[in-house]
């Protein structure tokens, strides 16, 4: 038996949101979309899916945190290699992400993070042994 992950966020621009997940290379899958709500599959099992704020405060029948103001969660993302790290994070900020924190580099551990256009927190990272010239 697998499991998988959908994990929801709240958006403002349902049209841009869905734009900027499209070039940061994700498939849409429009099975699980509708006029407010827009799903991309992030990986194996893993999807997220784009639900226009009004439409989130219904489902959860709870206020909406403001993700520019304050943290509600970080999603991470772990790739194979630094070069993806840095392409995808690339592909964030050229959508109109913002960046998160300084690229974090320990070796064994890279990654780079970023604020979606929503100010979701996003880390990109990868592991593995160290080398030369920081590619893996």
């Amino acid at each position: 038996m697998s499991t998988k992950i959908a994990v929801n966020l709240p958006v403002k621009d349902l049209t841009a949101s869905a734009r900027f997940f499209a070039a940061l290379g994700f498939s849409p899958d429009e099975r699980l979309a509708n006029e407010t709500m827009a799903a991309f599959v992030i990986g194996d099992g893993i999807y997220v899916l784009l639900v226009e704020q009004a439409q989130f405060a219904a489902m959860t029948k709870r206020g909406i945190p403001d993700a520019a103001a304050a943290s509600e969660v970080i999603l991470q993302l772990q790739v194979d290699g630094r070069r993806r790290v840095d392409d995808l994070a690339g592909r964030a900020l050229a959508a109109g992400a913002l960046p998160a924190n300084e690229p974090n580099d320990q070796g064994f551990l890279y990654g780079r993070s970023f604020r979606d256009l929503d100010g979701h927190h996003w880390d990109v990272f990868c592991t593995g042994p160290a080398t030369p010239g920081g590619q893996a």
